[in-house]
């Protein structure tokens, strides 16, 4: 829980010098000063208090003032008298501002207000966070808050690894129930009844971290708190939302959109920051050559790896965010090596943290982290969110997370006591990362992004309104709650006989559980359990959506430091799926290739661009693991490739595409040896620039170009959301086309390489192995395209709230 002061735990920890000086040391020598692209210097900033708010009980200020707040920052008291007011907030401050403090003080105060009701339950809050370690977190941090409170505040986590002897006590009892969207989705509402008390006295909802819910997951997790609000009315509740979200562009409407609920917004940060250090870091060339020739930079990961042992052997305690699980045991791993070359007895100082770790194996390093045992730990961004980790002095950011946003929440992890820090942005090797670090404009002179969410896709909209028919029988009554859409998407689900109406209302009639219809998170299943062959102990779990490119056969899969080879991958196990390992060090990585096709299924709008369009719309896309390819290790350089025999999956999402004639290549000088390179490689490079004008990462995104579609009788260039029904970033792409396609034409243009690099060109998730590509055509493709554009539509760039720092 972020408060105004933060004690470090550790004890008698030597002051090491400033991070910043020490990053100056680091980087300064002759082999890594020509890394560094651009140094910003954030200034430090003098926190403004203000007086406790009237209706803030005694009991709960000298409880906080216990804990080390003696008193707020302007911005908390303003987020409080919202709340003591009974309207909705959201605190859209920076890391480290004292958010968590603006919803836990109003949810203590109800509690003692209604400690003494007659049914003994009295007052509750239920408390919503993206991931577990964070709920655990805040229990941990709570109950040190509220233990001068007695038993009054009886706060406790409900979540997937709760115990089930636990979970009928927090049922029964629990007042500040802090749990997760899948456990309210899955666990809580459809077993309203059993929780009748508990919502019964529900006075608020806090939703920490509320940025992260964007895209399909957000669209999901609005139509969970839609669900929430009705039957918390059942018992006679309706409660106040209290979000708490990183910077963002229009908090308020965005949560407004999350919650179906008018929502104020605080967003000046009155808080007290350290001097930061933010530098960019691009790796160098390593000399070699990669697919087609093209030159080899050594990898974000390898770099962050060497950074993060340089400087936790200068004792300063630094955060790696990585990019995916492999690549933060990896980066452990590499780390690991390093130190031991000079001190072993460090190894076992640095870590790695990622998802698909067992409960217990994730607490064991949480509290590791938090007690300063840690010297440094390489992480997924499982750990960009508010987990409360004293005394950080460095972050280190392997590739570009996909939004300013998740930029300056994960820079903001370091300086959380107020010291000096340091953040480095190291580039991955394709276009939106070397654009970034040779424009740093772009990311120290925007404002950071909107959240985008779209509560009233139909492929979000009907599973929950099924699980709503489950709980409470559904009306016309309720179509107001869930959106406009609803009443269209009600006789759809009545004509597949999913839902019964009688008179005029609608039932579930299922013997399966409604929410068993759909997955919040869009990870298509059950997650396939990894279990090592001769032991039969069960490593840990893979989403299933990534299960066919992570742990087919054949591939390396890293777990806690330890090396395993997938022997088998069984998606056919009565008892769930399940990818077999043994133990194993190969001296390579391993990477998944695919093949990608795609049909479209209805033009929703469409623009003219010379002689051809610019179209958006409904698609359906085939897709399917065949092969993988074998990577040495460090340089990246490709061993081998080998074939795989796996079933194809099929989406349908929305697409944005765009199509160009004959005349338009006569005149770009493109001919039909050039045409399929030139149109793969403008795939790539838009698709690694689109989260530069959409709230999206590149992996939620995807592209396929042909050089004659069967649906537009012309060449075509496709980008679609990567998740079920579309997540509103190929919308985005439609509406911001010119800037978008310019700027990948630019990014194209300034890459030094001949033939197309993966700066510019070539993509690390490529299917086909970046075979063909043409840089030059894809060049005059782009200026013939952009010269055809009509004029533009767009909203300017929005500029009027550029940031600094965090």
């Amino acid at each position: 829980m972020a408060s105004n002061r933060r004690p470090y735990t550790q004890g008698a920890r030597p002051a090491p010098s400033p991070p910043g000086s020490v990053f100056e040391q680091l980087a300064g020598t002759a082999d890594r000063d020509s890394r560094i692209t651009h140094t910003e210097h954030v200034p430090p900033r003098v926190g403004r208090h203000a007086d406790w708010p009237a209706p803030i009980r005694p009991e709960v200020i000298e409880a906080v003032r216990a804990a080390g707040v003696e008193r707020p920052w302007e911005h908390q008291v303003a987020a409080l008298q919202h709340a003591l007011a009974g309207e909705s907030v959201v605190v859209a401050t920076g890391t480290a501002s004292g958010k968590s403090l603006t919803y836990t003080l109003p949810v203590l105060n109800t509690l003692l207000e209604g400690a003494q009701a007659p049914d003994g339950r009295g007052t509750t809050a239920l408390y919503l966070a993206p991931t577990k370690a964070l709920a655990a977190d805040q229990l941990r941090a709570l109950k040190e808050l509220a233990r001068p409170l007695g038993s009054r505040a009886r706060p406790a986590v409900y979540d997937g690894d709760t115990p089930y002897e636990e979970r009928e006590w927090v049922r029964l009892h629990a007042n500040y129930v802090l749990t997760n969207p899948d456990m309210l989705h899955r666990g809580i509402l459809p077993s309203h009844p059993r929780w009748s008390s508990f919502l019964h006295g529900l006075r608020y909802v806090v939703v920490d971290e509320c940025h992260t819910y964007r895209g399909v997951f957000g669209s999901h997790v609005a139509q969970v708190l839609r669900r929430l609000r009705r039957v918390a009315a059942k018992y006679g509740a309706d409660p106040v939302f209290l979000l708490a979200s990183a910077t963002s562009a229009d908090p308020a409407a965005a949560a407004t959109r999350l919650t179906g609920v008018p929502v104020r917004e605080v967003t000046e940060d009155t808080s007290p920051k350290g001097r930061l250090t933010f530098a960019l870091w691009e790796p160098p060339l390593t000399g070699g050559q990669g697919e087609r020739g093209a030159p080899v930079r050594r990898t974000a990961t390898s770099e962050a790896a060497e950074l993060l042992a340089d400087l936790a052997a200068r004792d300063v305690r630094t955060l790696a965010f990585v990019r995916s699980r492999r690549g933060a045991e990896l980066t452990a791993v590499i780390a690991q090596e390093r130190l031991a070359e000079n001190d072993r007895s460090r190894i076992a100082r640095i870590a790695a943290y990622r998802g698909g770790y067992l409960p217990e194996e994730r607490r064991a390093l949480e509290r590791a982290l938090h007690s300063g045992e840690l010297l440094g730990l390489a992480a997924t961004t499982a750990l960009e969110l508010g987990v409360d980790i004293s005394g950080l002095d460095a972050v280190l950011i392997a590739g570009y997370p996909g939004t300013r946003a998740s930029l300056w929440q994960q820079a903001g992890r370091a300086g959380r006591q107020g010291q000096d820090a340091l953040a480095v942005l190291i580039a991955r090797d394709d276009p939106l990362d070397t654009y970034l670090v040779h424009h740093p404009e772009a990311l120290f002179s925007q404002p950071v992004e909107s959240t985008v969410l779209d509560p009233d896709n139909p492929y979000v909209l009907a599973p929950h309104l099924c699980a709503a028919a489950a709980e409470i029988p559904l009306s016309e009554a309720d179509f107001g709650l869930f959106g406009p859409a609803a009443a269209e998407v009600v006789p759809s689900l009545e004509r597949r006989r999913l839902l019964r109406r009688r008179g005029s209302t609608w039932y579930w009639t299922r013997r399966e559980r409604a929410v068993d219809l759909t997955d919040i998170r869009g990870q298509g299943g059950a997650p396939v359990q990894v279990v090592e062959e001769a032991t039969g102990r069960l490593l840990g779990t893979v989403d299933a959506a990534a299960a066919h490119s992570t742990v087919h056969e054949g591939a390396v899969h890293l777990h806690q430091g330890r090396s395993y080879v997938v022997r088998q991958l069984d998606l056919d196990d009565p008892n769930g799926s399940v990818a077999l390992v043994e133990e194993s060090s190969p001296p390579w990585s391993t990477m998944a290739r695919d093949t990608t096709a795609i049909t479209i299924l209805e033009t929703t709008s469409r623009v003219p661009w010379g002689e051809g369009e610019l179209c958006f719309g409904s698609v359906e896309v085939t897709h399917q693991v065949v092969s993988y390819l074998r990577r040495k290790l460090v340089t990246n350089e490709v061993l081998g490739e080998t074939k795989l025999d796996l079933p194809p999956r099929t989406l349908r999402t929305r697409a944005v595409w765009w199509t160009v004639s004959e005349g338009q290549l006569d005149s770009a000088g493109i001919g039909p040896e050039m045409l399929p390179g030139a149109l793969h490689a403008a795939e790539h490079a838009s698709i690694g620039m689109l989260p530069l004008f959409a709230t999206c990462d590149r992996w939620d995104i995807g592209g396929v170009s042909v050089p004659l579609h069967p649906d537009t009788l012309l060449p075509t260039v496709f980008v679609y959301d990567g998740q079920p029904g579309g997540a509103g970033f190929a919308e985005r792409a439609f509406g911001t086309a010119q800037r978008w396609l310019g700027a990948t034409r630019e990014a194209i243009a300034v890459c030094e390489c001949e033939r197309g690099c993966p700066s510019c060109v070539q993509s690390s998730k490529c299917g086909n192995g970046n075979e063909p590509l043409h840089k030059r055509g894809a060049l005059r493709l782009l200026t013939e395209l952009l010269r055809a554009a009509p004029p533009s539509t767009e909203s300017p760039a929005r500029t009027d709230r550029e940031i600094s720092g965090p």
